[in-house]
């Protein structure tokens, strides 16, 4: 779906997250982690691509939930983000960090005149009896 970047917004895809991540079976705890994440991801578009929409993809299967945030701005060097001082932190360059401690797989593609994808992915795992539960990596 194509989202304004309005960040009035950002509230209508945390609960339209929730509702996808409940329906699957993540429990409570998981899905305010997926919330968070997705509201991050959103916001990197909101703010660094100097768009006035992004695409927002949810892509539901049996054991995981991925989600895609592309927008078509201005794009950045990915290696060249550093990794957040915790203990000196800063307004900027905590989203990624944020979103890679709470998601399973985080992938970010970019380029300067191809924008930015953030594909996030977390996952479930089969009970035995059929249910889903999280399967925590290790």
């Amino acid at each position: 779906m194509k989202m304004t970047v309005n960040p009035n917004f950002v509230s209508v895809i945390r609960l339209t997250t929730s509702g996808i991540a409940s329906s699957m079976g993540f429990d409570l705890e998981e899905i305010e982690d997926i919330k968070v994440a997705i509201s991050e991801a959103c916001t990197n578009a909101i703010k660094h691509s100097k768009q006035d929409e992004f695409e927002l993809t949810f892509y539901v299967y049996n054991d995981k939930l991925t989600m895609e945030v592309k927008d078509e701005g201005i794009g950045y060097d990915v290696k060249s983000v550093a990794s957040p001082n915790l203990k000196e932190p800063k307004e900027n360059g905590l989203g990624l960090f944020i979103i890679q401690s709470l998601m399973d797989d985080v992938e970010i593609n970019s380029c300067e005149e191809c924008g930015t994808i953030i594909r996030i992915t977390k996952w479930l795992e089969l009970n035995n009896d059929e249910s889903f539960i999280h399967r925590k990596k290790i």
